[in-house]
């Protein structure tokens, strides 16, 4: 499928947000414990995750010639980081509420970044984060196309469509730096491979570990995901992702979703940042 590759030269816009999340209820997904704590899980994941995309991709940082593309690297690295910022105040949130949190974030940040990271090549780092890259701008797209977020509390909602429209802003950034740097085939299945168990493996743990603090049926949690499946709250979307990447001919900008992004930050008048 051709793409405008001129998309790949437009400037990434860094943008401070400061969300106030002290009046966002336990239940700010369709009045769903359930539901809110599968999206507190992936939240919980963003930021150690985010600053590992961005080690990931400075690593090459020097091996990169094309001055738009390292322009796109700094831009990424600083919406990144803005990302990280925000989730952040929103752990302080489940804290306030009452959460234990922090002894899970360490045995994740153990696991993953002081275990895992170091024993990885870092063209497999770089693979993983473009694949990981595919993957949020994919639930991008889902989060602003779709009515879900319409459900949820109003500073959540914000957050989330505004993370979601930056992901889909900077969505080949890491792609183009792994194309550069190494476009082996072979490679860029391998991080999509790791990519897609890692992000499974610790979103499942983080949901588990918050619904485990909960006074809640086996039976409740379960009528509240089948409800969820019913309106079409799933990961089928990760189906389509997996396809799309695993083309050849894949770029992420072959993927119609750029509209999204720029509808929804010029509706918050954050378009140019």
């Amino acid at each position: 499928m051709p793409y405008d590759r001129a998309s790949t030269s437009r400037p990434i816009p860094v943008r401070k947000m400061g969300f106030d999340f002290s009046q966002v209820p336990k239940k700010w997904f369709y009045d769903s414990i359930v539901v809110s704590h599968i999206a507190n899980g992936v939240n919980l994941i963003f930021p150690d995750g985010e600053r590992f995309f961005v080690r990931s991709v400075r690593h090459y940082l020097r091996q990169i010639d094309d001055p738009a593309l390292r322009a796109r690297v700094r831009g990424f690295a600083g919406q990144e980081a803005s990302h990280g910022h925000e989730h952040e105040q929103a752990f302080e949130m489940l804290e306030a509420q009452g959460y234990e949190i922090r002894a899970w974030l360490d045995r994740y940040k153990r696991i993953a970044f002081d275990t895992l990271e170091p024993r990885v090549p870092p063209v497999l780092r770089l693979s993983v984060t473009a694949a990981l890259e595919h993957f949020t701008a994919t639930m991008a797209e889902e989060g602003l196309r779709k009515e879900f977020l319409d459900h949820a509390h109003p500073v959540m909602r914000d957050l989330l469509r505004w993370h979601a429209a930056e992901e889909i802003e900077h969505k080949s950034v890491a792609y183009d730096v792994l194309q550069a740097v190494d476009d082996r085939y072979a490679v860029r299945v391998a991080g999509m491979a790791m990519a897609l168990a890692l992000l499974l493996g610790f979103w499942r743990s983080a949901t588990q570990m918050l619904l485990a603090q909960e006074d809640i049926s086996q039976a409740q949690i379960e009528a509240e995901r089948a409800a969820a499946r019913s309106r079409g709250q799933n990961k089928r979307y990760f189906l389509r992702a997996i396809a799309s990447y695993l083309r050849p001919s894949f770029h992420p900008d072959q993927v119609d979703n750029d509209h999204l992004a720029r509808d929804y930050l010029q509706s918050i008048g954050r378009l140019a940042g």
